[in-house]
């Protein structure tokens, strides 16, 4: 066969090279061989991190939050902690509304015991899920040598809709104005500056510290020799010094020295790949920031050569109308009123446009170059004597393991520097697709680090850069654009069991011209039946042998003209041993020589089906899934244990909403993973149990009791808190739309989740968003009105929903929305032509709010049982349309069985913190429902024998025989003396209406010399109404038996309000 000739012109072999590998790297592993297999460089920068930041000399805890575990940071630190090796504890938690506010209380004084003793705190997340932490690190107290906190932020965030995973810090840098003084944050980039600072971060004593690393890329790269430092505090060490002593500065300047166009980046691959181009032209300057805060204006000002002209910053930022921080920065830097200093342009770098320049290098350096005067061309980039490799597979393909296999080869050679990135596609093909990715480089190469993005592309539009492709999965070859990533020239080995012919008639057209264009030199391998009559049948021993003989394959064509049967054995040699599995490496060798075919082939012409090959387009590789092999040798894939690798894209749609056969649950405590991700507040799913109606079904008013079970859910309340039900639209009324609206009720929708910028998005189908989450049957806001109009094809229609949405248009407006009491679907209808897309729709309608209902229950008494009390809400429009409160309508259709999603809100019903205080309770209708909480626990307490103070009791509706709530309960609760005197007031059964504040005047001493002299507190539940007449009854009851003043008395009670003696919960 032909053999690739131009591989083997710069081969770092000789005849006599010796090689030895590292074992694979255990987890589980004693200290001394982590650090041997760290020197190796068989071990992630990332895998590192997670070691340094989980002993115990620096982390009293680590707290790993969900958005790192899904960018693969996380999942080794739990697996050591539960493998009980040397680790600190580690706490999981989930990303929500008010993240980072445990790490506050965790070292806040006097509230924790953490603060008490001092400790030191570690938190994984990512950019967004620090962004989502912000708010809360403005509570956090001043960092002390004992007690701080270090945030570890993996720079990964999924963005558009196939959630390829980008470095971008567009989720962080809006919000960190608001990031709190005390505060350094620390930009790392390659492999061996990110352990450094990770070292730092732990060693700095006066300091909160984040520390972001590119995890995207070079920090999950190996091949790259680490040792894993013994971190200790320094007291007093200053972050100037700190970083000195670590070889870095916070500002680096690379490129000419008189340069008079500067790029100024923050840390990361755009900012070394700026590094290297800026190293190889003159007239260009690239400052990398290292440092973000405290940002230093003076260390800046002091890397700029005197020769500056133009400054241009390249800020990471969500949109293209958000202003750059770091822009800001740089600018307050270089303004200087008295004389005039260089141009300072911003140049805002969307999400989109990072995966552009990352996946196409040519079209970053390009913007950059376009910035210089003159016009230059891209200089070449590569070391030399570079050589790249690129391997496609599937994920659970045999010949998987065989890229590590090859790193294993090189890794210990002296003289040659090898570095192994791998990365995912889930979603272009079920089971996904691998691509490893090989540099090999002379040791001794002293040019700038260049990321494995920049230096082997995984370009849409690759014109070619890979010296060397493997295709392990011949399916590939016909569904996914493999071979353009292969240079002019290059071999290319494809693992299959298809003769020559076969393979060669099932070649996409566009696949076959391209590798005539290209002259690449296509080889074979069926290894599989190369070694089937040695291995005996055994299926273990043919995997191995069969990886084998296609590294061996892979050697032959790398050393290209030099290669011999004797050679390839003799670099083998060392790694593999004189057999494998029993059988002789020379036979081995033999067989994978002999086998090892290339094919020519036919002329464009003899190609007769080459229209049907070109019928489906190829598909590009895109990054979007990062696996880690865990210490129990689980694969976890984007922070999930999945089944197969079938399950991936699935965990990716649906994070929380997805779990895969035979997993389980573990802690009642964790977030219930069949929830809606979008929601922020932590969620149950609970069981209904009970539905009764307690009025007559003649009566004109539906109130019901609710009863459910929460157990084994984590559900925790306290008394007078709120249960918020997350209610669902009529399923009838929504297919009905659907059907009107001409959209596909099963169809997928991808929705941005509210509060990320965009940054997180979830999947569900229209029917489920519709039903379950956005707020169709809801009350339109004026906004909507103008929003819609946009969207409407008739003059008429967008006029007039221009006009609705004005301030001219108040009075229409209103009419709309309290009167008619319209929808979002009434004005769809109403407005025919406005039709947007139905995710257009979905985000300008908005989300179903949860409604809030007080808890008519105490967990001390019922258990892991939840009670509420509601009262259907309906009514008809003067149209004669008939309208229902969602929610309530929604909780009065439910089923026994039926699942419900719920929060928990807290609330100012509290009881007073000493049981003999004395309590008044005045509740109107379903007002009733927080003071039978308060009255279970009082009897609980008594039974107890526990004193309790005096208990009034006011309870106010229509009718005695249909409305009385709860009435033997009550009646109970009298006859135990847990109520010391009700006032009942049926204002409806009399010959004169009597109302709550009726009866609080028959007993107005009691109540003055309860609040008066014995602390007593008063609490109001129900609609607002009567909350004047209530407060003019005590007025006149502190009057009539305090002997003060109407003013006096009033300004005693608003007195009151704030030691929370006075409390409403009105509506």
């Amino acid at each position: 066969m032909a053999s690739a000739a131009r591989s083997g012109t710069s081969t770092p072999f000789s005849a006599t090279t010796t090689l030895s590998a590292p074992p694979t790297p255990k987890l589980k592993a004693t200290t001394n061989d982590f650090q041997r297999i760290a020197e190796a460089g068989a071990i992630t920068a990332s895998t590192l991190i997670e070691y340094i930041a989980s002993r115990p000399a620096s982390s009293s805890s680590v707290f790993v939050y969900d958005l790192a575990e899904q960018a693969g940071f996380g999942s080794l630190t739990k697996s050591w902690a539960n493998a009980g090796s040397e680790s600190a504890p580690v706490v999981s938690l989930q990303t929500r509304a008010g993240a980072g506010l445990s790490l506050v209380g965790r070292l806040s004084q006097g509230t924790s015991r953490d603060a008490a003793k001092g400790a030191v705190l570690t938190a994984y997340t990512t950019p967004s899920g620090l962004a989502a932490m912000v708010q809360s690190l403005t509570y956090l107290p001043p960092a002390t040598p004992t007690s701080r906190l270090v945030i570890q932020v993996p720079t990964v965030t999924p963005v558009g809709e196939r959630f390829a995973l980008s470095p971008t810090l567009a989720p962080f840098t809006p919000t960190l104005a608001l990031l709190p003084e005390g505060f350094t944050v620390l930009l790392s980039a390659t492999p061996q500056e990110a352990v450094d600072l990770a070292t730092l971060s732990y060693q700095l004593t006066n300091t909160h510290v984040i520390h972001f690393f590119d995890h995207h890329g070079s920090t999950r790269e190996t091949g790259h020799v680490a040792t894993p430092p013994v971190v200790l505090p320094e007291p007093g060490l200053t972050l100037e010094d700190g970083l000195k002593k670590a070889g870095y500065t916070a500002f680096e300047y690379a490129g000419d020295q008189n340069a008079q166009t500067v790029v100024v980046l923050p840390n990361g691959p755009l900012a070394l790949a700026a590094k290297a181009l800026a190293s190889r032209i003159s007239g260009l300057g690239v400052v990398i920031v290292r440092v973000l805060r405290p940002w230093n204006e003076d260390a800046l000002r002091s890397v700029l050569p005197s020769s500056v002209q133009k400054v241009h910053v390249f800020d990471d930022v969500p949109t293209e109308t958000t202003q750059g921080a770091l822009y800001l920065d740089v600018f307050a830097a270089l303004l200087n009123p008295l004389e005039r200093g260089p141009v300072v342009k911003a140049h805002r770098i969307v999400p989109a446009r990072t995966q552009e320049f990352l996946s196409d290098p040519a079209a970053f350096f390009t913007h950059i170059l376009d910035l210089l005067p003159q016009p230059v061309a891209i200089p070449p980039l590569a070391a030399p004597n570079q050589k790249k490799l690129l391997f496609f597979s599937t994920p659970e393909s045999a010949l998987a393991a065989l890229p590590k296999m090859v790193e294993a080869i090189f890794l210990p050679h002296k003289s040659l520097s090898s570095r192994l990135l791998t990365d995912y596609d889930v979603f272009s093909k079920p089971g996904g697709v691998t691509a490893d990715r090989i540099i090999l480089s002379p040791k001794q190469d002293e040019s700038p680090f260049v990321p494995l993005s920049a230096t082997l592309p995984l370009s849409a539009r690759s014109t070619g850069v890979a010296d060397f492709v493997a295709v392990l999965d011949e399916a590939l070859l016909r569904s996914h654009d493999v071979l353009s990533h292969a240079a002019a020239g290059a071999p290319v080995l494809v693992a299959t069991d298809a003769t020559a012919a076969e393979l060669a008639a099932s070649l996409p057209s566009e696949v076959a011209a391209l590798i005539r264009e290209r002259d690449l030199h296509l080889c074979t391998l069926d290894a599989k039946a190369l070694v089937a009559d040695l291995s005996k049948g055994n299926a273990h021993i043919q995997k191995v042998l069969a990886n084998v003989t296609v590294l061996l394959a892979f050697l032959r064509l790398y050393l290209g003209r030099a290669a011999t049967e004797d050679l390839v054995r003799k670099v083998a040699l060392a790694d593999l041993g004189d057999s494998v599995q029993g059988v002789q490496l020379a036979e081995l060798v033999h067989k994978s020589w002999g086998g090892l075919v290339e094919i020519e082939l036919p002329a464009p012409a003899a190609t007769s089906d080459a229209s049907e090959h070109a019928s489906t387009p190829l598909k590009a590789f895109e990054f979007n899934a990062i696996a880690v092999e865990t210490a129990e040798g689980d694969t976890v894939i984007n922070g999930a244990r999945l089944g197969s690798w079938h399950d991936a894209a699935k965990h990716i749609l649906f994070p929380s909403a997805f779990t895969p056969a035979g997993v389980t649950i573990t802690s009642p405590e964790e977030q219930h993973p069949a929830l809606r991700p979008e929601l922020p507040e932590r969620t149950f799913l609970i069981t209904c149990t009970v539905n009764r109606r307690l009025t007559p079904l003649e009566y004109d008013r539906n109130v019901f009791h609710l009863e459910f079970d929460t157990r084994g859910t984590g559900l925790k309340y306290e008394i007078g808190e709120a249960l918020g039900v997350h209610g669902w639209n009529d399923a009838s009324e929504v297919l009905d739309f659907c059907e009107w609206y001409g959209v596909d009720p099963d169809r997928l929708v991808t929705l941005p989740v509210p509060g990320t910028d965009g940054a997180r998005v979830h999947t569900r189908t229209v029917f489920q968003a519709l039903q379950q989450q956005v707020d169709l049957f809801g009350k339109p806001t004026k906004t909507f009105y103008t929003e819609l109009a946009e969207h409407a094809a008739r003059v008429e229609d967008k006029y007039a929903l221009r006009f609705i949405g004005s301030p001219e248009g108040a009075a229409t407006f209103k009419k709309l929305s309290e009167k008619d009491t319209v929808t979002f679907a009434d004005i769809l209808k109403r407005y025919e032509s406005a039709r947007p897309g139905i995710e257009v729709l979905c985000e300008l309608v908005g989300d179903i709010k949860p409604r809030h209902y007080s808890i008519a229950s105490s967990q001390a008494v019922v258990g892991d049982r939840v009670d509420l009390l509601v009262v259907s809400v309906d009514w008809v429009t003067p149209s004669g349309s008939p309208r229902y409160g969602q929610c309530t309508r929604y909780l009065a259709g439910l089923k026994v069985g039926q699942k419900v999603t719920v929060s928990i809100k807290p609330s100012v019903m509290k009881l007073p913190p000493d049981h003999k205080q004395p309590i008044i309770m005045a509740g109107l209708g379903t007002g009733a429902a927080p003071f039978r909480a308060f009255l279970q626990h009082r009897a609980l307490l008594a039974s107890q024998g526990v004193p309790v103070g005096p208990t009034y009791y006011y309870f106010g509706s229509r009718h005695q025989s249909q409305e009385y709530l709860y009435g033997e309960e009550i009646e109970a609760f009298v006859l135990d003396r847990t109520i010391t005197r009700a006032g009942l007031a049926f204002s409806r059964d009399g010959p004169r209406k009597v109302y709550i504040q009726h009866r609080m005047r028959e007993h107005g001493a009691d109540l003055a010399r309860m609040l008066w002299d014995e602390r007593g507190v008063f609490y109001l539940c129900g609609p607002t109404w009567p909350v004047p007449d209530v407060y003019e009854a005590l007025v006149d009851a502190l009057v009539g038996h305090a002997s003060v003043s109407r003013e006096a008395a009033g300004a005693f009670l608003e007195g009151l309000k704030e030691e929370e003696r006075y409390v409403l919960e009105v509506y």
